[in-house]
């Protein structure tokens, strides 16, 4: 299986803020905004691998600044690292208020996704060649973000972590 660039799984997704979107403050409700930001990852991790894939975790989800009704919503996402069956994906969003022309950060993300086989198996996906400073600096982070993933998910013991370990201890 060929490796791929981060570019080739990079996605643009954009949602216009409608009242139905909205909380009792006029702002983009958390839940709508993580729905599309699945929706992005899913795009981008089917892009890479070709083929479904499900969501696994979603972990680090900030939220900077709230996007009010009637904004834009500017979804970025790509995988950021592939394992063996898994890939990280990267996401930022970003809101933008069409009237004032001001563009602003919103939050950004990490989902796993697992990519699946005809029968619903997991399966190998292609590994990731990151190309800029910040897909390089993204693909590093990506085996410590997993390893905290794995803990707290109880599928790894904390002495295993030796990525997470190398950032406490000198050898």
């Amino acid at each position: 299986m060929e490796a791929k660039k981060v570019s080739e799984s990079f996605i643009t997704m954009n949602e216009l803020v409608l009242p139905n979107d909205t909380n009792t403050f006029g702002n983009l409700m958390g839940g709508r905004l993580m729905y599309w930001m699945d929706i992005a990852a899913s795009i981008a991790s089917a892009k890479h691998c070709n083929s479904p894939c499900m969501t696994v975790s979603v972990d680090n989800l900030s939220f900077k600044n709230p996007i009010k009704i009637g904004n834009v919503v500017h979804i970025e996402a790509k995988v950021s690292r592939a394992f063996n069956t898994s890939m990280e994906i990267f996401i930022k969003v970003w809101g933008e208020d069409m009237i004032d022309q001001h563009k602003y950060e919103s939050n950004e993300a990490y989902f796993t996704f697992v990519a699946l086989d005809q029968t619903g198996k997991p399966r190998t996906v292609p590994q990731i060649i990151p190309e800029t400073k910040n897909e390089i600096l993204l693909f590093e982070g990506a085996l410590r973000r997993r390893q905290v993933r794995l803990i707290l998910g109880g599928k790894m013991k904390p002495d295993d972590a030796n990525e997470l370990k190398a950032l406490f201890t000198k050898e």
